[in-house]
């Protein structure tokens, strides 16, 4: 039974000009008859899947940006159909740093939740409204005093670099803010033109200058030196933590184990099936109101897809994949599936191997996706 769960929230006050996620304007929405359509692939996930949780993170969209009555209704609707473990689970919210309140902060406190993730993108006001954030530096500083007033001391921030204009000392200095609040989690992400995004659109048009690879290069590295100078350990390509805030739930994703998604555009990965939600809102509600489960795809894994996604999804933790736990859950020897590929990929110094784990060498993280397409396909 998978014991980790994914909700989406679709409605944002604003899109970001990056962002791709499903997601629409919350304005004019049907809100509150989502949130009873999630209420009911919640009674159906749990009945078929399972009720206990170790770990729930709902993201967006916005979260935050559902009013007070409907965020309680929503957390009524979670603890009514599943049940979490009262000391170690970890049930994470993302937020925006202009939608957190006070009311809303005690409401999510009092629901149980004990992880916040805030979506800061940058410190630099000039920045953030190049990229379409409605946020301000110091909303913010804000946010994350008023978190830890409101009794949460788990508190991630997620910050961006590789922005058209950014500059290396911008970053250094968004790390540096970053930083004097002593959050225990930082995820540091560059920035991906993906289609049907407004950067997309405008790069498309010959109107965005991104930055090169060297220069986004060089802000990764000083991610990765100013974190440790810090305090915090890399556990992800991406993320940074304090020991023991590392987070359980996107841990569940990179050990490529078994997580449900609810909610529209949410997905699922369960007994070797990966399934997609619907994502346009009142496809997912009105399918869900006939009774149907709101999936869009279902796709089963090859035993040959299964072991070339813990290879890639291994891989982007630190200390890579576990040839030990490999060999549990294959009945084979990573050796003998992937050993050309490894090869190779210590040959051009972007893997190492230990005589545990299989992992990506500071080199293998500049060029993770290269490294990672080398194991698709081998067999």
């Amino acid at each position: 039974m998978a014991t980790s769960a994914y909700f989406h929230i679709p409605f944002c006050a604003h899109i970001c000009h990056y962002c791709d996620f499903n997601k629409v304007f919350a304005a004019g929405q049907p809100i509150d008859d989502y949130l009873q359509a999630m209420d009911k692939e919640m009674e159906w996930t749990a009945a078929e899947f399972g009720s206990q949780l170790k770990t729930l993170f709902i993201g967006g969209g916005t979260p935050t940006v559902l009013e007070p009555v409907q965020l309680g209704r929503l957390l009524e609707s979670i603890h009514k159909h599943f049940q979490f473990h009262p000391q170690t689970a970890e049930f994470t919210v993302e937020a925006n740093p202009d939608g957190l309140t006070k009311e809303k902060l005690a409401i999510l406190r009092d629901a149980g939740v004990n992880r916040l993730s805030i979506g800061v993108q940058a410190f630099d006001d000039e920045l953030l409204q190049a990229i379409g954030r409605t946020h301000r530096r110091g909303d913010a500083e804000r946010a994350v005093a008023m978190a830890r007033e409101a009794g949460f001391e788990n508190i991630s921030l997620d910050l961006m670099y590789g922005l058209p204009g950014q500059t290396l000392e911008q970053f250094l200095a968004d790390l540096e803010t970053a930083f004097s609040l002593h959050v225990p989690h930082l995820s540091a992400y560059s920035l991906i033109i993906e289609p049907k995004t407004i950067f997309y659109n405008e790069w498309r048009n010959g109107r965005l200058r991104l930055l090169g690879e060297e220069a986004e290069a060089v802000m990764y590295e000083a991610a990765m030196e100013r974190t440790v100078a810090h305090g915090y350990q890399q556990y992800e390509i991406s993320n940074y933590a304090f020991p023991g805030f590392e987070s359980q739930h996107n841990l569940v994703y990179w050990n490529n184990e078994e997580y449900y998604g609810i909610g529209a555009g949410a997905h699922s990965y369960i007994d070797g099936v990966r399934r997609a939600n619907i994502g346009p809102i009142r496809h997912y509600i009105e399918k869900v109101e006939r009774g149907e489960w709101p999936h869009r795809d279902v796709h089963r894994l090859t035993f040959r897809e299964q072991m070339e996604e813990e290879m890639f999804l291994g891989l982007r933790k630190t200390e890579g994949v576990s040839k030990a736990r490999f060999r549990q859950k294959f009945g084979r020897e990573m050796s003998d599936m992937f050993g050309e590929a490894i090869r190779r990929e210590i040959e051009n110094g972007r893997l190492e191997e230990t005589a545990t784990h299989v992992r990506l060498t500071k080199r293998g993280k500049l060029l993770g996706n290269e490294v990672f397409a080398a194991f698709l396909g081998e067999m």
